[in-house]
């Protein structure tokens, strides 16, 4: 027997719950940005996937905020520039990614409360994490708006990646070693994972006709 659930009759509050509770582990995109008037930002998204790869293609999906449905500083500045980088989280620097986490004010750099460190992009003006071991500077593709503008609805945002940055140590033979990077991924409330136990289940090559 299953509990149905329908949404319309229920807050989006607890639609939130079971999402986050059931599309899971979900990537993080440690999204980097910068204002018109250049204060850098820096916050983390984790509904965040590919697209496609000719050309490589990613997307995030900032939710507005909660609990009064504004816009969050990260979607303002994209609107405004057309420019990100997306970076991946390792567990070397979980605890400086949830700092960013909090709505701070967007006067705040979050790079300094963090403590993390802007790196150099080559193509778009918002900094990579130096402490990230993977990068994609992005130009924004498009913007699609989900919802009535109500709190708990929100965007999606898609970018083309530019660039890409990769750090040495987790590149070998053209692929990247998921062990030295250490990705994490989001869980509910405030747990994580890291991948730590993985298996193979070989596909079949569909057959010659």
């Amino acid at each position: 027997m299953s509990m149905l659930f329908d949404p319309t009759e229920h807050s989006f509050h607890e639609s939130h719950k079971l999402m986050i509770g059931s599309i899971v582990p979900r990537p993080i995109a440690f999204v980097s940005t910068i204002s018109k008037n250049g204060v850098l930002n820096l916050a983390p998204f984790s509904y965040f996937n590919g697209v496609c790869s000719n050309p490589p293609t990613i997307m995030f999906a900032p939710a507005r905020r909660g609990y009064d449905g504004k816009i969050k500083d990260t979607l303002k500045n994209i609107q405004d520039t057309n420019e990100f980088v997306v970076n991946i989280v390792s567990e070397e620097f979980v605890d400086e990614m949830v700092a960013c986490a909090t709505d701070f004010d967007p006067t705040v750099n979050e790079f300094d409360e963090s403590g993390l460190t802007p790196g150099s992009s080559q193509k778009v003006r918002p900094p990579t994490v130096e402490e990230s071991k993977i990068s994609y500077e992005c130009e924004l593709h498009k913007i699609i708006e989900i919802g009535d503008g109500s709190p708990g609805s929100g965007f999606i945002v898609i970018g083309t990646i530019v660039m890409f940055h990769i750090d040495d140590s987790v590149y070998e033979n053209g692929r990247v070693n998921l062990e030295k990077l250490g990705p994490v991924g989001r869980l509910s409330g405030n747990n994580y994972t890291k991948i730590t136990n993985t298996f193979e289940s070989i596909r079949k090559i569909k057959p010659d006709k």
